[in-house]
């Protein structure tokens, strides 16, 4: 169909008016709002992370990707709620305590809610009992994120606070960053460790599939 394949290209080219306005176009016309989802903004994003991968984009493209579909998911969701279009998970995610820098937790969470995750961003500087606070209200994953090695040792303390609170076998966690590597992550008993926005989606795709 023409028209998702328009709301495709306007996603990857970072044109959030014409992605919000292929929408309203799509919907005026009758397509689902599921349909819109998974075959325009689902689809868009999933190339972005492809190009990503590829070399052939870089994060600035990708974060204004993120922001064109999250124009157009603005205009989707009520439609999507209206319709009973069930979400993929519900995942919590955050910038881990002491640490205030958001750009990349941010690009994960929009990467995630193009992808169709309902998201819950618990912002930056977040303590333990706020990710343990999610997790009660029934986040699937949590994804924590940090960018100082000073910091980076909150995340092992959060993780201990959550198997404190008997919450461990519930949960899924996932940890990114820039100091961040799959051993650490392995060492402080998370379940995952993304290095980019883009395999962060499919990590979460896995996880929650384990």
């Amino acid at each position: 169909m023409a028209l998702l394949e328009e709301l495709r290209e306007a996603v990857i080219d970072g044109q959030a008016k014409l992605a919000a306005a292929k929408v309203e176009e799509g919907l005026a016309e009758d397509i689902e709002a599921g349909t819109l989802l998974r075959e325009g903004l689902i689809a868009g994003m999933a190339q972005v992370g492809k190009l990503y991968e590829e070399g052939e984009i870089f994060v600035p493209e990708m974060l204004v990707a993120a922001r064109a579909m999250t124009a157009a998911l603005g205009v989707l969701k009520p439609h999507l709620v209206e319709q009973g279009v069930a979400s993929s998970g519900k995942v919590a995610i955050g910038t881990t305590q002491g640490d205030l820098h958001d750009i990349g937790k941010n690009l994960v969470a929009m990467m995630l809610e193009g992808s169709g995750y309902e998201i819950v961003d618990l912002g930056v500087d977040v303590p333990a009992d706020k990710f343990i606070e999610a997790i009660k209200d029934g986040a699937a994953v949590v994804a924590m994120s940090a960018l100082l090695t000073t910091t980076m040792t909150n995340m092992q303390l959060a993780i201990q606070a959550i198997t404190e609170a008997g919450l461990r076998d519930k949960v899924r966690i996932i940890i990114g960053g820039a100091p961040i590597t799959k051993s650490y992550a392995d060492e402080i008993g998370a379940d995952g460790y993304a290095e980019d926005a883009s395999s962060a989606v499919r990590l979460v795709k896995e996880v929650l599939a384990a």
